[in-house]
């Protein structure tokens, strides 16, 4: 569909800003060890000659400095690959913060009232066995519910806005969910943030969001959870989904898609599944 091929394509850009941001690290450490100035090289018929120049004068550098020349030559190249890394990087920030705003109107869209009904049947699972599991009643964690104030496009109510995010982006793509079903892992019952159906095969996967991962307290039970999933045989990376944030690093709907691409096929982005 092509709001999830929109988040396919967001996601490719903020790869790619993370790759250039990256390389500018390592230019500027490369160009730490070089020395300063820049190389101009005149050419004299078929002869050519190096000087350094400091912005302001000029210095011949003679053939007997060749290791000098090449340093300079270095310096020259990367400062002017810096600068593009830099121009370019501008243009995609430019981007990301029109892109972001374009990317929340359509999910202001899918989920709206008023267009929800509408939609509805373009996000349908296409197993009606699958959407007759996840429509079907079941039991909910219920502690806590004032925390529920997060309305979903399946008219249900969630903890977060990130789980908001998640629900959003795994109905785009016709994956059939629970929100915090019970399960039984041995002696003890948790609730996973979504219980997924894979939309072709039917297998089982857990998905669990742990949203406040720079609160010691917090992350150490994240660690005790994931080894419990371990000991019942919901491998991490296998069955179980995990994302993280931190208020540094919020979650986004580019890692999401990614982890949907990377789990149930990315030929979801292509079909519209």
């Amino acid at each position: 569909m092509e709001g999830v091929i929109f988040i396919s394509i967001y996601q490719d850009v903020l790869s790619e800003k993370q790759r250039l941001e990256k390389e500018i690290k390592s230019i500027q450490e490369q160009l730490c060890q070089l020395p300063e100035g820049k190389l101009n090289c005149v050419h004299n018929g078929n002869r050519i000659k190096w000087f350094h120049s400091d912005g302001h004068s000029q210095t011949y550098i003679p053939k007997t400095q060749k290791e000098y020349a090449k340093q300079l030559a270095m310096r020259t190249y990367l400062t002017k690959l810096e600068k593009d890394d830099e121009n370019e990087l501008e243009a995609i920030d430019f981007y990301l913060r029109h892109s972001a705003e374009n990317r929340r109107k359509v999910l202001r869209l899918v989920a709206d009232p008023a267009y929800q009904e509408l939609l509805e049947p373009y996000f349908r699972p296409e197993s009606k066995e699958f959407l007759s599991w996840a429509n079907s009643p079941y039991n909910k964690n219920n502690k806590y519910p004032e925390q529920l104030k997060y309305k979903t496009c399946k008219n249900e109510y969630v903890r977060s806005k990130s789980e908001a995010l998640i629900a959003m982006v795994l109905y785009m793509n016709k994956i059939p969910y629970r929100y915090e079903c019970e399960l039984k892992l041995g002696d003890v019952i948790v609730y996973p943030d979504f219980t997924i159906r894979h939309p072709r095969t039917g297998e089982l996967f857990y998905w669990e969001h742990f949203g406040m991962m720079d609160v010691p307290k917090y992350s150490r039970s994240v660690a005790e959870k994931i080894v419990l999933y371990m000991q019942n045989h919901i491998q991490p990376n296998m069955q179980l989904i995990t994302t993280y944030e931190t208020n540094e690093q919020p979650l986004d709907t580019g890692r999401i898609q990614e982890l949907i691409n990377t789990y149930f096929g990315e030929d979801l982005v292509e079909k519209g599944l």
